[in-house]
């Protein structure tokens, strides 16, 4: 017998709001399967005013709950029967993050929950992570946002050691991070890689995903080091303009994919990793098998 029942995941970036709606498959004697159904993203850059004024301005609060209203309205044309809704650094470090969390609660009914980066770092990891890794091998797993960075080493399918750094791509864009902060990350991927013979490296988050797709790759090849140094070689000669007039980057991502690359290209330098391999899997993914495994709170009103 067939069951089909629809959860859906609302990532609340510093860089992008994202909707994820994915349908449940589950079938006596067989794995339950999770099939996305929808994805919709709204360029809200949320981290610009955070990461920059302290606060998030009227203009994205206005934003944040219109769309948030399109997603409810969204979620019940789906027929979602749960969802959660997280926030992340920008919604975090805004002084008046919890008062826009209120308002969008008052005026659509979404509930929305501000995690931490050590919060957020296990949900990505409740992903299909573990399908694309060898348990013989070692990777450096490397999830990029807007405000923060997740890193995570995973030895032989284990989990050794996971730490969330505030080196994102809208507070590189906005030059709020320190040399000082570049050089702890440093010392950390070192120290936490020392003792593997050999690193490789796993990419997720908006950027790296659009490079994979350029790149014309199979889906489970991965981007050597010299392509990826390449590419980022190459994106430094365009003006932003150019990336998008020649480039066709969206223009919320011909800026942001610059520092983005360089994270990745930091992290494969460091860790001496040779190739990144890209999955495609985030935070969104995370939520919607966190909320089947109950594993984290979950909301079923839209009123």
């Amino acid at each position: 017998m067939l069951n089909i029942k629809k959860y859906a995941a609302i990532d609340i970036g510093s860089n992008a709001v994202r909707l994820l709606v994915s349908n449940i498959i589950e079938e006596k004697g067989k794995s339950t399967r999770f099939k996305k159904s929808s994805l919709v993203r709204v360029p809200i850059r949320l981290g610009a005013n955070a990461f920059l004024e302290g606060e998030i301005g009227e203009e994205n609060i206005v934003r944040m709950v219109d769309t948030m209203y399109a997603f409810k309205l969204l979620m019940k044309s789906h027929k979602v029967i749960k969802y959660k809704a997280c926030a992340t650094s920008a919604m975090r470090e805004a002084v008046n993050g919890a008062d826009v969390v209120n308002l969008i609660l008052k005026k659509t009914g979404l509930k929305i929950d501000i995690i931490e980066g050590e919060e957020e770092a296990a949900i990505i990891a409740a992903t299909d992570l573990h399908t694309f890794i060898d348990k013989n091998k070692t990777y450096l797993y490397v999830d990029v946002g807007g405000g923060s960075t997740e890193f995570s080493i995973i030895h032989h399918g284990v989990k050794k050691a996971s730490k969330s750094f505030k080196i994102g791509t809208v507070r590189l864009l906005n030059n709020v991070v320190k040399k000082e902060l570049w050089k702890v990350l440093e010392n950390w991927v070192k120290f936490n890689t020392k003792t593997y013979d050999k690193i490789e490296v796993i990419g997720s988050g908006g950027n790296i995903n659009k490079i994979f797709k350029i790149s014309g790759k199979a889906a489970t090849k991965p981007l050597t080091y010299f392509y990826l140094t390449s590419y980022y070689n190459m994106l430094k000669t365009y003006s932003y303009e150019e990336r998008i007039s020649e480039l066709h980057l969206n223009q919320d991502r011909a800026d942001v994919i610059i520092p983005a690359t360089r994270i990745y290209l930091s992290a494969m330098k460091w860790s001496g990793a040779k190739d990144i391999y890209v999955p495609k899997i985030g935070l969104s993914d995370g939520i919607i098998k966190s909320i089947y495994n109950n594993t984290v709170s979950s909301h079923t009103k839209f009123e």
